[in-house]
């Protein structure tokens, strides 16, 4: 069983920063492919980025560039560094680590980007 704990969101100006973070419990953290996905309302939960336990990252088109996502294995915790926030990054973003085959997700954090 893995146990995923997000924190860090919150309301920020367009143009502004952000820097969530996901702690996870569990035996063999470093083992995890983690990523974060978010929904905004009325839409279908997409990806924005995942990392290997290799350290290989993925992102979305959308957030190419401005967003970074970065793990640290010793604190069991992945993190996803926003910048640039644009209107469009409002939503609900979800913490997601795939452990042994199985899927788990924390319960979200709020990310309103004000224009």
């Amino acid at each position: 069983q893995v146990h995923l704990v997000e924190s860090g969101g919150g309301l920020v100006q367009a143009g502004g920063s952000l820097r969530l973070s996901c702690v996870a419990s569990g035996r063999i953290f470093s083992n995890y492919r983690m990523g974060w996905y978010r929904q905004a309302p009325g839409k279908q939960r997409e990806l924005v980025a995942t990392i290997t336990s290799g350290g290989s990252t993925n992102y979305a088109d959308s957030v190419k560039g401005r967003f970074t996502i970065t793990r640290d294995n010793a604190k069991n915790t992945v993190y996803l560094q926003m910048n640039n926030l644009q209107s469009e990054d409002t939503a609900v973003y979800y913490c997601h680590s795939l452990a042994y085959g199985y899927d788990y997700w924390g319960q979200g954090t709020q990310v309103t980007v004000s224009s």
